[in-house]
């Protein structure tokens, strides 16, 4: 005769408790990370269409777009993984996957820096002898990847199927 899944488990001291999953199937990540994920993942989006450097003299600033093509590669890779945390959420028992969330973390991160680099010595002029100064766009993608970076890490933080168990379920191992 086959138990089901939610049926008591015995211990070794013959007595029964029920699962740890049973227990605590109820408890599932929080969405506020995945917010603010989305929020940096709309701003970096927007980022590519603004300018992002101005060769001094010329007055004819550049897009994202027209800067480099990492530009919106990197907006698009945010979406990307925002879509896979989106559709992790509606299918994980927890509501998220850890190893998503810090994959997308750490791309985040690394726009983040790729961002900063840029804003202090903004890229592709250098082989044109250009002399580029940096404009808003650079620093909205900042604040964009920043905020894509913090919101997976917060997600990362909730509830998922390696998280503690409490004092009172190892006590009743």
């Amino acid at each position: 005769m086959a138990e089901n899944a939610t049926s008591p488990t015995p211990r070794a001291d013959g007595a029964t408790t029920p699962d740890w999953h049973d227990r605590h199937d109820d408890r599932r990540a929080g969405k506020a990370g995945l917010g603010v994920a989305a929020l940096g993942v709309v701003v970096l989006n927007v980022a590519p269409f603004m300018d992002w450097v101005d060769p001094a003299g010329d007055g004819d600033p550049r897009t994202g777009y027209a800067t480099d093509s990492l530009v919106p590669f990197t907006a698009y890779l945010a979406l990307g993984l925002l879509l896979a945390m989106l559709y992790a959420a509606s299918r994980a028992r927890r509501g998220q996957h850890r190893g998503l969330t810090l994959v997308s973390m750490a791309a985040g991160l690394a726009a983040t820096v790729q961002f900063v680099a840029f804003a202090v010595q903004p890229m592709g002029g250098l082989e044109r002898g250009d002399d580029l100064a940096a404009q808003v766009g650079v620093y909205v993608a900042i604040v964009g990847s920043a905020l894509w970076a913090l919101g997976s890490g917060l997600l990362a933080r909730e509830v998922e199927g390696d998280d503690e168990h409490t004092g009172a379920f190892l006590a009743a191992r």
